[in-house]
């Protein structure tokens, strides 16, 4: 009779633990990712399971946009503000993007062999590569609300954008390996001036060219407008041996560069 009962609980415990198991390996590991919010009542448990669908929505929505999976979105889903706003000022931003810069320098470790007529050419984007807008649409919503560009450009005439340090060290870099550096920018031409004062005074000297949209510019695509920019640099006899930018428009069409490095930015889209 004893031994009955002794096996009875057996079983039953392990039917316990059949059960439960699953759920709490599940809750453990499958729900880990990088932007886990924290509970504040529960000093640092994860979010609840309604909680944890927003968040992996979020991210894959993220992750997605950077694939360039996702194209043209006016404004990031009001939903996701919060998690995009975590990523641009974490650690984890910053981190990406250095790796991005690492990847660039291991290919520059070995890649290029430069022919020294002054002809072997590097591009890098402006905004969100070499300064940042972040402080803007720290104000602005962190992307959730439909752009205003005159807003933009008024704050982008007080030339504060903050370089972002990663891409100020390989600028240099890069010119001291003897490539030309041309910027090409979706920036007007009339913000040139300022322009150029905000990238002198966070460290950027010595490019070769500056490209600004003219009013003949204004109403073609950003990727045309930017493989014509190449084109004109190819048609001058330059070798373009790579190009670093956050957007996916600075790479699309021809001439292509032998590399691109891609930046993460999930605040707005250009085509």
């Amino acid at each position: 009779m004893a031994r009955n009962r002794l096996l009875f609980l057996c079983g039953f415990a392990v039917m316990i633990i059949m059960m439960f198991c699953p759920a709490i390996a599940s809750s453990s590991s499958a729900d880990w990712n990088i932007l886990r919010k924290r509970s504040s009542s529960s000093g640092g448990g994860a979010v609840s399971a309604g909680g944890g669908s927003l968040k992996n929505y979020c991210e894959s929505w993220r992750f997605n946009v950077e694939l360039n999976n996702i194209r043209g979105f006016e404004v990031v889903p009001q939903e996701c503000i919060d998690y995009i706003a975590k990523y641009m000022t974490s650690t984890q931003y910053k981190s990406d993007c250095q790796r991005g810069v690492e990847e660039c320098q291991l290919y520059l470790a070995s890649c290029c062999a430069l022919k020294g007529d002054g002809k072997d050419a590097w591009i890098f984007d402006v905004d969100d590569t070499l300064i940042s807008t972040l402080p803007y649409f720290k104000k602005h919503g962190f992307g959730g609300n439909k752009l205003n560009l005159t807003s933009l450009e008024g704050w982008m005439e007080k030339s504060k954008a903050p370089a972002l340090e990663h891409t100020l060290r390989l600028f240099h870099e890069i010119k001291k390996k003897g490539f030309k550096v041309f910027l090409i920018s979706t920036r007007r031409e009339s913000l040139r001036d300022a322009t150029v004062d905000n990238l002198i005074k966070e460290g950027y000297r010595g490019w070769s060219g500056l490209v600004l949209r003219d009013l003949e510019d204004e109403n073609k695509h950003v990727k045309n407008y930017k493989a014509e920019a190449r084109k004109r640099l190819v048609n001058e006899g330059y070798r373009i041996w790579g190009i670093v930018g956050d957007q996916w428009s600075s790479f699309d069409g021809s001439p292509v560069a032998n590399r691109t490095f891609k930046l993460p930015n999930s605040l707005y889209y250009i085509s």
